[in-house]
This record gives C-alpha cells, sequence and structure tokens, in this order.
C-alpha cells in the first residue's frame, strides 16, 4: 500500500535539514512512500487547507497537553482534556487518536507490580471492613493505604501513600530509606495533619491497608486510634483485598519512577512531591468524570456547603 502524500512530504520536510530533499527522494525511491520532485514541490506550493490547518493546530494543542503532564497521558486522557479546556470545540475520540499517531503520541504502560510488604502474622488483626468494595459517596470515608519499592543506584527506597478513595487524592506519603513503621505512620500522619487543617473531621473514618508489618505495629495503631479512625486490613497475600492502594503504587511506578535511574534518596523525594502535587491538582482520572482530585473534592464540598 503507498503511502499517503501529505505522510511523505511531511517526512521530507521534517529532514530536509539534514538530508536534503533530493537525497531522501531517492532513498525513498525503492519503498512504498516513493515520490517525485516534482510531486513534492507541486504539494508543497499548493495553499494548506483548512482541515490541514485545523489538524496542525489540533497536534500543537495535543503535544502541549502531552508534554505537560508527564507525557503519560493515553487517547482518552487527551481527548478528554483537549474537549474540556474546549479550544475546538467537540472532537470526536477517533480524531485525537488519528493525531495522536500522526505526532507519535502514545500513552504510560503499567507494569504489573510485585509484593512491596511484608505480612504480619494474621493473629489480631482488624477485619476487613471493605471486602474489595472501594465505593464511597464522599471523602473522608475510607483511605487505603500501601508501600511500594524504588531501586536507586545507592539501593533501595521505600514510598508510602495514603489514598482517599472518594476522591482519589493523595493525602499522605513519605519516601525514606528503610521500612520501620515509621515510614508508614509518617504518611498518616501527614493525611491527618492535612485534613486537621482543613477542619474536616475523620472519626470514624475507614484506614485499609494490607498486613504489612507497618500498618500492623502498635505505634500506627496508636495513631489511628487518636483520631477515631478504623483499622480495616485485607486477607494475607490477596492483592485485590487493597486493589486501589496497589493501582496508585502502580501509576506512580509507570508515569515516574520507572522512566529513569534514581541516584539516591533525594532525588526521588524531589521528584515525588512534584509528581504527588501535580496527582493531586492536574491529572484527570476517567473515575471522576475527568477531573483531578482536588477538582473532585472542591467540588463536592462546596455542593455540601451550599446544601447545608
Amino acid at each position: 500500500m503507498r503511502a499517503p502524500t501529505h505522510v511523505v512530504v511531511r517526512f521530507i520536510d521534517d529532514n530536509r535539514e539534514e538530508f536534503g530533499v533530493e537525497p531522501i527522494i531517492r532513498a525513498l525511491s525503492a519503498t512504498n512512500a516513493k515520490i517525485a520532485l516534482s510531486t513534492y514541490y507541486a504539494y508543497k506550493s499548493r495553499p494548506e487547507s483548512s482541515r490541514s490547518i485545523r489538524d496542525r493546530q489540533l497536534r500543537k494543542a495535543l503535544r502541549a497537553i502531552y508534554d505537560d503532564n508527564y507525557s503519560c497521558y493515553g487517547a482518552r486522557k487527551l481527548w478528554a482534556e483537549v474537549n474540556r479546556r474546549g479550544d475546538f470545540g467537540h472532537l470526536a475520540r477517533c480524531t485525537v487518536e488519528r493525531l495522536m499517531a500522526l505526532e507519535g503520541i502514545r500513552g504510560i504502560r503499567r507494569r504489573k507490580k510485585k509484593p512491596s510488604t511484608r505480612s504480619a502474622a494474621p493473629d489480631n488483626c482488624p477485619v476487613d471492613l471493605v471486602e474489595r468494595d472501594f465505593c464511597v459517596d464522599a471523602p473522608n470515608r475510607l483511605w487505603v493505604a500501601d508501600i511500594t519499592y524504588i531501586p536507586t543506584r545507592v539501593g533501595w527506597v521505600y514510598a508510602s501513600f495514603v489514598l482517599d478513595a472518594c476522591t482519589r487524592e493523595i493525602v499522605g506519603w513519605q519516601i525514606t530509606n528503610h521500612m520501620r513503621p515509621s515510614l508508614a505512620k509518617d504518611a498518616l500522619e501527614m493525611a491527618l495533619s492535612a485534613r486537621v487543617r482543613a477542619g474536616e473531621d475523620v472519626s470514624g473514618l475507614i484506614h485499609h491497608s494490607d498486613r504489612g508489618v507497618q500498618y500492623r505495629s502498635v505505634v500506627y495503631g496508636e495513631t489511628l486510634a487518636q483520631s477515631q479512625v478504623i483499622a480495616s486490613v485485607g486477607s494475607r497475600g490477596d492483592s485485590y483485598d487493597n486493589a486501589m492502594a496497589e493501582a496508585l503504587n502502580s501509576v506512580f511506578k509507570a508515569e515516574l519512577i520507572d522512566r529513569r535511574t534514581w541516584p539516591g534518596l533525594r532525588d526521588v523525594l524531589v521528584a515525588t512531591s512534584t509528581w504527588v502535587g501535580w496527582y493531586n491538582n492536574r491529572r484527570v482520572h476517567s473515575a471522576l468524570a475527568y477531573r483531578s482530585p482536588c477538582e473532585a473534592h472542591q467540588e463536592y464540598t462546596a455542593a455540601n456547603t451550599q446544601a447545608a
């Protein structure tokens, strides 16, 4: 099948400064993208069509959105975001997919997650109050927590996250070079302190985790109890029982960690701080009707303030 003329012309234009027009055309003569020199110049002399102009503008807009969001958005998120901005009216998803292909844009693919915490003995563990149902209708009803490993040039570091199941907001996090209980406790205390400063009540909130020893430690249990937060744990060794928290770890790895080599703890810490800010304030989620976690939280708060 012959390559479309406009695709061949664009390829030549993209490479003409380095190789020259005629050498490229000679090289293409033995392929399905061959084109006559006269055809190339005739095509270039035509006035640009309105569709071509619009496609060029759209490609520039899609590239800007993609580059501005950790180069990780796929077709669904790019389609939702460009339509949300409204600069080009309502675009069909197939249009976005076509232009993404021309621009060489691809979404990030996640890798399968490896187990990340050592399980405590099953004795005296809180019951599973979630039972794989992470659907809640308000913030501060259910938080999920987990820990993941990060390789660096000087050894492993560890990330602990606390996620609000309603808004998908990362409410607390910590990065350290050890797996002591304080890793998880510091992330939890960040989450609790932020809610206190915002004047939000967390009493009765369910905190769900796996059976990692960090979450079953005495100091962690005391921190939960002091804020009247109810502990819940999943079944031992079953990743589905903490699927939402593990999904966040997978996103964190795919969008940030797995894309470069990390010198050490400080580098991971600084990059994670920036990523969490972007994730909470700008990253759109399909489960939130393509809003960011902070937008979802603010809209919930505004709606309930008006109702009151």
